[in-house]
């Protein structure tokens, strides 16, 4: 899932609240069967991945990625002692319940269980003396010390206890997916940003976590390293397979990554929908101008039942599956949508438009013109065309709509009007 719109539009603050970053003023975040509502960012199983890579600097990349990892195993064993605790301490409740009871019973059955209960604390107390390194409570505080005091010495003179060998393991599978395995003993600020990135996404995998949030994680890329990580991004999720919500400003990343697309502006949900959807059938003017590139042309027009289309420089007829939907507009205004594709150099004729070109962009590829209607040169429109054309600035050329491809919409509610 992409959400996608303008700066301002939201799409940070809903990934944080998600991610349980921000407090929630109303409705649920349910991932799975799960209502996260009130969980604490830790417990709720969610990796993000943010802007500014935020890597730990003073860490190499294998720390940066095993921090979770050890993170997690620690909150683990945090958890296990503490059930531990809460048990022993309920099992002592009991003992001191059932002395009370033989105190009621009798003085000298009482003195005896005293006897027994003093005996056993001192064999429990003995045997903690004798096997510590062996206990289930002190011996992982034990190897944590170990290891940190020799995590700096070379390979051969550290010690790995079993969960570090199970976290080292992880990190590996991950730095192998990412192609990042020469670079494990590397700061951060010996790497380039395509290579930061990676190390910032595999941080987030290694955990293997419901759901993945990115928040415009290629924004700091030049455009040749974004398209190669989109793509690596692209493939990574196909093969984990893991649900990820991705926001971006650019429409293009939107498109190109995006199983589903959310549209946002001002706060609120424009249109969720697959991207070729998006792109054929906008559910308003906002999404039609805001989904491609270059945007989408518009232009007032007048419609006349039973399907013309009149505008000063130009009128048509449109095809029969307009009927039904535009009864009720007869006489009225409508916003006509055309894309730049869809717009073609033809002959003079009343149902094309006069256009003067302003502007001419080669791309070698394909050539986009920006030009002006010759009788209202404050409404200007984008064109595409093959590059063959040779087009020079100032010429007046003549535009055919495609009749089949137009976009029509509302101008009162700005919703689009499909044809039926």
């Amino acid at each position: 899932m992409v959400l996608v719109g303008p700066s301002g539009c939201g799409k940070s603050t809903l990934l944080r609240s998600i991610a349980g970053l921000e407090v929630l003023t109303g409705g649920n975040i349910w991932v799975g069967d799960r209502l996260l509502n009130d969980l604490p960012p830790k417990d709720r199983d969610i990796a993000m991945v943010f802007q500014n890579y935020a890597l730990y600097p003073h860490l190499t990349v294998y720390d940066n990625l095993a921090f979770g990892l050890r993170r997690s195993e620690r909150e683990k064993d945090e958890r296990r002692k503490k059930e531990e605790g809460r048990r022993k301490k309920e099992e002592g409740r009991g003992k001191k319940v059932e002395g009370i009871r033989g105190k009621i019973q009798g003085e000298e059955r009482s003195i005896q269980n005293i006897e027994k209960i003093r005996n056993k604390v001192e064999e429990v107390i003995n045997d903690l003396a004798s096997n510590y390194f062996k206990n289930p409570l002190s011996y992982p505080l034990f190897e944590d010390f170990l290891g940190g005091a020799t995590r700096k010495l070379p390979p051969g003179l550290r010690y790995l206890s079993e969960r570090e060998k199970s976290i080292g393991k992880r990190v590996r599978e991950v730095a192998e997916l990412l192609q990042i395995e020469s670079l494990l003993n590397r700061l951060p600020k010996q790497l380039s940003g395509g290579q930061k990135q990676r190390v910032a996404l595999g941080r987030a995998m290694a955990r293997n976590p419901q759901v993945f949030l990115m928040d415009e994680p290629l924004s700091n890329l030049d455009a040749k390293l974004r398209a190669e990580t989109r793509s690596q991004i692209v493939q990574l999720q196909r093969q984990l397979g893991t649900t990820t919500i991705y926001v971006t400003h650019d429409q293009t990343e939107a498109m190109t990554m995006g199983d589903r697309i959310a549209i946002m502006n001002r706060g609120q949900l424009q249109q969720v929908a697959q991207p070729l959807e998006l792109y054929n059938k906008p559910t308003n003017l906002f999404v039609a101008e805001f989904i491609g590139s270059p945007p989408m042309n518009f232009l007032a027009v007048e419609f006349s039942a039973p399907l013309l289309i009149s505008h000063p420089q130009f009128r048509f007829t449109l095809p029969d599956i307009w009927a039904k939907s535009l009864q009720q507009y007869d006489g009225r205004g409508l916003i006509l949508g055309i894309r730049p594709e869809h717009l073609s150099i033809n002959p003079p004729a009343t149902k094309n438009l006069s256009v003067q070109v302003e502007i001419v962009e080669a791309l070698g590829h394909e050539t986009y013109l920006g030009v002006c209607l010759t009788d209202a040169p404050a409404v200007r429109m984008q064109v595409r065309v093959p590059p063959e054309r040779s087009i020079r600035v100032g010429e007046e050329l003549w535009l055919a709509i495609a009749h089949d491809k137009i976009h029509l919409f509302d101008p009162d509610t700005e919703l689009a009007i499909f044809p039926r």
